[in-house]
């Protein structure tokens, strides 16, 4: 059966990860989890990931959790914008998360980027994910 939100899939795969008190967690690869990755691993939230080649054409992501002091550095992943209900927001309307505390990883004309990155190019976009 495939897979009807590949993004989510990942998010959930990294929850359960660090509920679960993993180094690491594996999951299928895709340009668009590369990118939420590399703002992932850019902000502090992972401690870095790499693609491997499963068999030809077949690519996998392994995802490294990190944790301070014993405890999971994300404690909130949610997924915004999904298959059946997308979230758009221009620039004027994108708020900072928690304080500032938390990012929102926004895919814009631009790419995949973090918002406090989008707010300095002055571009807006669909939310993915917010992570505190």
């Amino acid at each position: 059966m495939a897979m009807s939100d590949p993004l989510g899939d990942m998010l959930t795969r990294i929850r359960n990860g660090q509920r679960a008190r993993l180094s690491a967690v594996k999951s299928p690869a895709s340009k668009m989890r590369e990118n939420v990755l590399r703002v992932l691993e850019s902000q502090g939230f992972i401690r870095g990931y790499s693609v491997a080649e499963v068999r030809k054409g077949i690519s996998e992501l392994t995802i490294e959790l990190k944790y301070h002091d014993g405890d999971p550095v994300i404690r909130e992943l949610d997924r915004v914008s999904t298959p059946g209900r997308r979230v758009f927001t221009k620039i004027g309307d994108l708020r900072p998360f928690r304080n500032g505390l938390g990012v929102q990883i926004i895919s814009t004309s631009s790419g995949v980027m973090a918002d406090g990155e989008a707010r300095a190019k002055n571009v807006g976009g669909e939310v993915l994910c917010r992570i505190f």
